[in-house]
């Protein structure tokens, strides 16, 4: 939307999908909940009673305690109306000079998206704590490849640096200060550093509140029996390590929505925990990642690994236009169970095989059980099935235990 390739009705439903399904909707914020009566104040002064309620509240953008945050030309990108705003400055005043805070996937798709709606028209700097780009989906080998093609297609990417200011003029913002004392020009500043769950209602109910959100069990319910909770206001647990996640993604969410649903309905489906799927296209390359990275399996939740990248192409060999691709798969050394892996694809096609990846890690599937994995192979629409990446990294992990 913020490149113009989308409009603000083309993403969100109508008001009339709703009342073709008989749903009331209300155009109101709740502003109090009594459990005891079950009655929720509204903000444009009416109550409603309900048996059961959902709580989808959602998350806000975080917006790091900067200097100068609230200069003019300053933005966040988390609902319709941000992207809007964002839009209308960048017709109305023009800048030239555009600079990014954070290096996660979110601000790398807008600024290679803005970039290529509108080819040297702008300066863009993409500004990052951690040592790479996209820190929380690829691992060493597979991230500098992505930062080496964004600084091919003219973006200046800026890792390890950490913004201290944000600078101004006249009421403006004018740059960016980074640690160190280097500073950035800068027209105008978009800030993409991550979201936190929205806890005023849930706290005012008197939910139990978890380090990431409302806590919520295996069917999405609260510690109130008539209240579940489901999207970016909850707390999720990591499918591989059990752990509490944020999990602050789309993917999640739907389904979550439908489980809740079900969970009204009389059914007893449990959620599985989240792998932190995701998925980004920047430029002509598409990345992808699912699971634990080999950093994160490592030295964050202490599991030997055992990996292999693996080079591929979109079409068999005798075909012209293949593309190339490569996949990284991670496996737990010890119960060699898959746990995680990464995809970089000149072709959009092959990204889609990280679905298949979260589907083995879903069924536990180990190194041994990966060598059998055939694909349904077309000369036109995959790799020879000899050279199924899946299957020759997991090949290749064997090879390394000795067996």
């Amino acid at each position: 939307m913020v490149a113009g390739l989308a409009t603000a009705d083309s993403i969100t439903n109508p008001d009339e999908m709703f009342a073709k399904a008989g749903i009331n909707l209300i155009k109101a914020r709740a502003t109090h909940v009594d459990t005891n009566q079950k009655i929720v104040a509204l903000s444009d002064g009416r109550e409603i009673s309900y048996d059961k309620m959902i709580l989808a509240v959602g998350a806000s953008q975080i917006v790091p305690m900067l200097e100068g945050r609230d200069l003019d030309g300053v933005f966040t990108l988390r609902q319709v109306p941000d992207a809007e705003k964002i839009r209308a400055f960048l017709q109305e005043r023009k800048p030239k000079r555009l600079v990014f805070i954070g290096a996660g996937f979110i601000s790398l798709e807008m600024a290679a998206l803005l970039s290529a709606s509108r080819p040297g028209d702008y300066n863009i700097t993409v500004v990052g704590r951690r040592a790479r780009p996209l820190p929380f989906m690829l691992d060493t080998e597979m991230a500098v490849k992505v930062e080496k093609y964004l600084v091919e297609n003219g973006l200046s990417i800026k890792m390890g640096a950490e913004a201290t200011r944000i600078l101004g003029r006249d009421g403006r913002v004018s740059g960016v200060a980074l640690a160190g004392g280097q500073s950035l020009d800068a027209d105008m500043v978009i800030i993409g550093v991550g979201a936190r769950a929205n806890l005023e209602l849930a706290k005012d109910m008197g939910l139990d509140i978890g380090t990431f959100g409302v806590k919520v069990n295996k069917y999405l319910e609260t510690s109130n029996p008539d209240i579940l909770a489901a999207g970016d206001c909850i707390e999720k647990q990591h499918f591989i390590t059990k752990k509490p996640v944020p999990g602050q993604i789309r993917g999640p969410a739907v389904i979550q929505g439908r489980l809740a649903a079900k969970r009204l309905a009389g059914y007893a489906i449990e959620f599985p925990g989240v792998l932190m799927s995701t998925a980004v296209k920047l430029f002509d390359k598409t990345f992808a990642a699912t699971g634990l990275t080999e950093v994160q399996a490592q030295d964050t939740e202490g599991i030997e690994t055992v990996s292999a990248v693996v080079d591929s192409r979109s079409k068999h060999g005798m075909i012209s236009g293949t593309k190339p691709w490569t996949i990284k798969l991670v496996f737990h050394k010890e119960t060699q169970k898959l746990i995680g892996g990464q995809i970089i694809s000149d072709s959009q096609a092959p990204a889609k095989e990280i679905d298949t990846v979260s589907a083995l890690i879903l069924g536990g599937k180990t190194i041994a059980d990966l060598t059998t994995f055939i694909c349904a192979g077309h000369p036109d629409c995959s790799s020879e099935p000899s050279l199924e990446p899946i299957a020759i990294a997991a090949e290749q992990c064997l090879q390394k235990l000795g067996q």
